[in-house]
């Protein structure tokens, strides 16, 4: 037997091979000592054989194999010419490597070599990939290496979604069988986006244990959490089936990582590496966003345009992004995607002129563009109907089709065309949409698209782009090494907001999630909200505005000045602050702390979703304080508080001075409030 252990500080995993067969890992969580014995460690696991099994168990290796008699959902299906599956016999080396594992199987017979790499990164994450190379066979399934679920795991955490409800977190408790989650529509998706958090009976969102998991791809994916009849677990990701080309497939990255924290510990795992992926994709410090969408549609006249970009320059926007219907004849949705050249009724003089209007306001200018996608009514379409992805005749979505980007001549029209339109005006920001699901699940897709996106950046690196497919359709780790933020939702209802933002927060830091505060009267829901909360709500996030600014009242205008102004001056720190999430007694209440990184300052955002079961609040506990030192803590929005609120908690009226350790066991009270508002407490280290 030989084994093998990856350590850091938060972590180590253990690898095992017997003979010359494919490895296994036998342990990833909490760090082992130094001196433990992996020889024993790996004899304690060792399994019992009873009536009714096979005689001997069959292993769980990095890549379970059904020529073994592995009785569970096997790392790889190869099919063969006669439709038959193909089970190679491996023979298998492992390569040891500062914080790397590289294992390599080959089958001489078949042909057939798999690889595998299993790393720690520098920031303390767990990252995993596999390919396999196999001649003249077809790949239905390639797993990333599999990694064993600790029988400690009651549940699972992953998320459902739709458009405008996006990071429904679900939970699942393990059982017999297959829990499966499946996207198989070309993107990451509002359904299933690609990320699961394993949990034990005491974990909690500051306590107990939690392994977090993402797959990072763009494309169509699978994953698979299995229990067998005998009681193992295993947990599996890779491309949905169908996605590989013959002959060859690679899976994209498994992201992971252990805390023994609770959630909050893998959420700032995750933050801080998404804001290290990110980081030479975007602009410093974090601009204060305005998308005309919801202001003017696709209603383009330059003349209201400039009115409303000095309103929203003396609201404090710093960004002014003029969304769609510029192009082409693009005066609705049904036509000229894929015309991506300035439309001269609407902009006789070209989109520079106005661009350095805003420039000249202190903003910086932001162009909408949707470059995947065609309308069959273009003259890219009419030139080109063999650029569409898929049959001719399919069924549109969202009045659109897909562009076949394996095609390198799409790939150089796109290029040409964005290339052009970035050196006709002084654009520092692109809103890249996606807004249509694919007809059918090709890998190539995405591999192209990142290599779209990496030549553009190359021509412009000082254009930051933001990843959207009709709000949070394609959030990953893939996609986010090629831009800079994501719209994470098309609503912009602030109490859907505060939901959405809350939970996707396990694994995307501030500085990449655009959170804008929307129109009195939301748009995608119809529900009426009061300013001071849907500011502070978009306060929480990568601020931004995305409503007619023609339609606040002065008093609401300053409201909307003063939260940001609060914003700019807390920017710096909290974009790299880590978003922790509150465990509260009261379900009707979502909050969160965000705390700096050398711990000095936080600010909870205490959100009123609905109305509480008891009448008064119930005490807030805060999380991640020291305990022995001191803070100073402010309720900034005081002033908000109803004329219900009739009592004299203190924070209504004068900061206080407690332990780290009182505010984390006893907690504050705070005043009531009605439901769809948000409290904002800031909080000091005292030296």
């Amino acid at each position: 037997m030989k084994a093998w252990r990856l350590d850091d500080p938060g972590q180590t995993l253990v690898l095992v091979q017997e003979g010359s067969v494919l490895p296994g890992v036998i342990y990833w969580g909490a760090p082992l000592p130094a001196d433990e014995d992996l020889a024993t460690l790996a004899a304690s696991q060792r399994l019992d054989v009873t009536g009714g099994m096979m005689d001997a168990n069959a292993r769980l290796s990095i890549c379970p194999e059904a020529r073994q008699g592995w009785a569970g959902q096997p790392g790889f299906v190869l099919i063969g010419r006669d439709g038959r599956r193909v089970m190679p016999t491996f023979s298998a080396s492992v390569e040891a490597r500062e914080s790397e594992l590289r294992i390599t199987a080959k089958d001489a017979d078949c042909g057939v070599v798999y690889h595998a790499q299993i790393a720690l990164t520098d920031d303390g994450m767990l990252q995993t990939w596999a390919k396999i190379d196999a001649p003249g066979l077809a790949i239905d399934w390639l797993a990333t290496p599999v990694l064993p679920v600790s029988s400690a795991s009651d549940g699972l955490i992953d998320f459902s979604g739709r458009w405008i409800g996006e990071f429904q977190r679900q939970r699942h408790d393990w059982r017999p069988g297959v829990h499966m989650r499946e996207a198989r529509m070309g993107r990451s998706g509002h359904e299933h986006p690609p990320f699961a958090i394993l949990t034990t009976p005491g974990t909690t969102n500051s306590q107990g244990e939690a392994w977090a998991l993402s797959y990072d791809w763009s494309g169509g994916h699978r994953m698979v959490a299995e229990e067998l009849p005998d009681g193992r677990r295993q947990i599996q990701f890779g491309h949905a089936p169908g996605s590989h080309t013959s002959g060859q497939a690679c899976t994209a990255a498994l992201t992971a990582c252990y805390s023994a924290d609770g959630l909050n510990g893998s959420a700032r795992a995750f933050q801080r590496h998404v804001r290290g992926l990110t980081e030479g994709n975007a602009r410093h410090p974090r601009p204060v966003h305005y998308n005309c969408w919801e202001a003017i549609y696709f209603n383009h006249d330059p003349a209201e345009l400039q009115d409303i970009a000095r309103r929203a320059a003396d609201l404090g926007a710093e960004r002014f992004v003029l969304d769609d219907g510029w192009f082409g004849m693009r005066d609705d949705d049904t036509t000229s995607l894929g015309d991506w050249a300035v439309d001269p009724r609407k902009w006789p003089d070209g989109l520079r002129p106005f661009a350095e209007y805003v420039q000249a306001l202190g903003m910086e200018f932001g162009l909408w563009v949707e470059p995947e996608m065609i309308n069959k009514d273009s003259d890219l379409f009419r030139a080109h109907s063999d650029w569409l992805l898929g049959p001719v005749d399919q069924t549109p979505g969202r009045q659109q089709f897909v562009l076949d980007l394996s095609q390198r001549a799409v790939c150089d029209y796109l290029f040409d065309r964005l290339n052009a339109v970035l050196n006709d005006a002084p654009i520092g920001y692109l809103k890249w949409d996606h807004n249509r699901l694919l007809p059918v699940v090709d890998e190539r897709q995405v591999l192209m698209l990142n290599a779209l996106l990496g030549r553009l950046r190359t021509a412009h690196p000082g254009v930051e782009i933001e990843s959207c497919a009709s709000g949070g359709g394609r959030i990953d780790l893939n996609i986010l090494q090629h831009t800079g933020r994501v719209w994470l939702s098309d609503s912009n209802d602030a109490a859907e907001r505060l939901r959405i933002q809350h939970d996707a927060a396990l694994f995307l830091p501030a500085s990449v999630t655009g959170s804008h505060v929307g129109p009195r009267k939301c748009h995608t829901s119809g529900r009426i909200h009061d300013i001071r909360f849907r500011a502070w709500v978009a306060a929480q996030r990568h601020m931004g505005f995305e409503m007619d600014p023609r339609e606040l009242t002065e008093e609401e205008a300053q409201v909307l000045k003063s939260v940001t102004a609060w914003w700019k001056s807390n920017r710096d720190w909290r974009m790299d602050a880590a978003i922790l999430q509150l465990d509260h007694a009261d379900p009707a209440v979502i909050a969160e702390l965000q705390l700096a990184q050398d711990g000095s300052r936080f600010v909870a955002f205490v959100g009123q979703s609905a109305t509480s079961s008891q009448i008064l609040p119930r005490p807030l506990c805060l999380t991640g304080l020291d305990p022995q030192a001191r803070y100073r803590i402010t309720l900034l929005n005081a002033d908000e508080a109803p004329g219900l609120s009739r009592g004299a908690p203190a924070l209504k009226y004068d900061s206080l001075t407690l332990s780290g350790q009182a505010l984390m066991r006893q907690g504050v009270a705070l005043p009531w409030r009605f439901p769809d508002g948000i409290w904002v407490l800031e909080g000091e280290r005292l030296p």
